[in-house]
């Protein structure tokens, strides 16, 4: 595999394990990480926007994946 490629997706599992840990009860503002409020309905579409963000750029680092294997 291309370094860049796995950069890339160790980038975007840094980003969703990121939005995970904000979106847990859990207070982790003084890490950096600021609350995604998931109990209320704009912390919910908050955090289904940004799901559904990681998986378009998921699908395209799977097309280049199966590039990178071909």
């Amino acid at each position: 595999m291309p370094s860049e490629l796995v950069a890339d997706c160790f980038a975007l599992a840094r980003e969703i394990r990121a939005l995970d840990m904000r979106a847990s009860p859990y207070d982790l503002a003084d890490l950096g990480y600021p609350p995604v409020l998931v109990e209320t309905p704009e912390g919910r579409a908050e955090y289904a926007a940004a799901r559904r963000g990681f998986a378009e750029r998921a699908a395209g680092l799977r097309g280049r994946l199966l590039a990178a294997v071909d």
